[in-house]
């Protein structure tokens, strides 16, 4: 991400340059700890108290980062936040498997609905701003204000994009993303204490293959795509993905 910004820093417009600064900014000051405190939150709901008594109820990012994925982010642009502490015997309102598997949805679900809300409060400036939405383009009855294509770039491409995009990616049933923990639920103990031995070589293995390969960018994008059009279809608008 920043390595791609400092590569085309000569090419590009002073305030392109602040929009993709602001999008780093919002991705770690507000994507990440509202997607670390909503697992939290789950938890908390279902009985688990951990977060809580760890502080990790809070929208506070310093609470949440990790430096190293942090920095993996900014650089690479992938990486990861602190995990938020479960202790699944401590649930009270369902069993284990099935309270690890909502725990680790709440954190996509909180990315899908921060990027749903953008696309809604987009559609709202374009209504108000005298224009209408359609599949090629945004269109007015007279001239097109200025400001509506920075919203294009800020609510659309960069706070509903990377929640997306953060969403797809959690999902995948991959050691230690999100997606691990719900297809967990589905597994037997025996094959599920396997993958938790052998966690740590699965994650340097996925590291290794978004670092030298481009074999996840198709089905990434096609979930994004579609997932981004069903938003898109339930905020009134095209799908701008």
């Amino acid at each position: 991400m920043l390595l791609n910004l400092l590569r085309n820093l000569g090419n590009l417009s002073p305030v392109t340059v602040l929009l993709m600064l602001a999008s780093y900014a919002a991705l770690v000051f507000l994507m990440l700890p509202i997607h670390e405190c909503a697992h939290g939150l789950a938890a908390y709901w279902l009985g688990d108290h951990t977060a809580k008594w760890q502080g990790r109820l809070s929208l506070n990012p310093l609470r949440h980062l990790d430096l190293w994925g942090t920095l993996m982010l900014l650089v690479c642009g992938f990486g990861y936040a602190r995990p938020v502490p479960v202790n699944p015997y401590r649930f009270t309102k369902t069993n284990r498997k099935v309270g690890m598997a909502l725990t680790a949805l709440a954190g996509p679900i909180s990315n899908l609905l921060m990027a749903w809300a953008s696309l809604l409060i987009f559609r709202l400036l374009v209504a108000v701003s005298g224009g209408h939405v359609e599949s090629d383009g945004i269109y007015y009855t007279a001239a097109v204000p200025e400001w509506i294509n920075y919203a294009v770039v800020v609510l659309v491409q960069i706070f509903a994009g990377i929640n997306i995009g953060l969403a797809v990616f959690n999902l995948l049933p991959i050691h230690p993303l999100d997606g691990s923990r719900i297809l967990s639920s589905f597994l037997p103990d025996k094959l599920l204490w396997t993958l938790e031995r052998y966690g740590q070589y699965i994650t340097w293995a996925l590291m290794a293959v978004l670092l030298f390969t481009d074999v996840l960018d198709r089905p990434l994008y096609f979930l994004q795509y579609h997932i981004g059009g069903l938003l898109c279809l339930l905020s009134g608008l095209p799908n701008m993905f």
